[in-house]
């Protein structure tokens, strides 16, 4: 993918609020791939059982989503966002999502997208679709 295109991502991430809230850090960028990483802090991030807020790990997937639908560097927007949980992480544990681009048409993208703790286990899966405006990445200019 350009270069100058998966700086201009990284550094969105690095600074978009949201993502700094939840401490979520973009660590590889690809093609219709991404991976982004967050560690599950009880503190801010549990439900009223006591367990991870599904909002946390939805948020998680939302990201790599996003970042994954921008490698080709036109705005995507999501259609539809399916997602099934089926574990809830250990406290401390490092979240990691990622998204891989299924199908890409002229309009329309598909994404498949997991969420594991840092042993592999399986806490969630996405089927994602978006819709891809045409529209340039308002932050990134080609060869900055």
């Amino acid at each position: 993918m350009d270069e100058s295109l998966k700086k201009a991502i990284f550094k969105a991430v690095e600074t978009e609020p949201f993502a700094q809230k939840l401490g979520m850090r973009l660590v590889a960028l690809d093609r219709g791939y991404s991976r982004v990483e967050m560690d599950y802090r009880p503190e801010s991030m549990n439900n009223i059982y006591g367990r991870a807020h599904g909002g946390a790990i939805y948020s998680l997937i939302d990201e790599a989503f996003e970042t994954s639908c921008q490698t080709h560097g036109t705005v995507a927007v999501a259609l539809n966002v399916n997602v099934s949980y089926t574990a809830a992480p250990e406290p401390g544990s490092r979240l990691i999502a990622e998204a891989r681009e299924i199908t890409l048409s002229k309009k329309i993208a598909h994404y498949d997208i997991s969420v594991t703790d840092e042993a592999g286990r399986l806490l969630a899966t996405a089927k994602t679709i978006a819709f891809r405006t045409g529209k340039p990445i308002p932050f990134h200019t080609p060869d900055s």
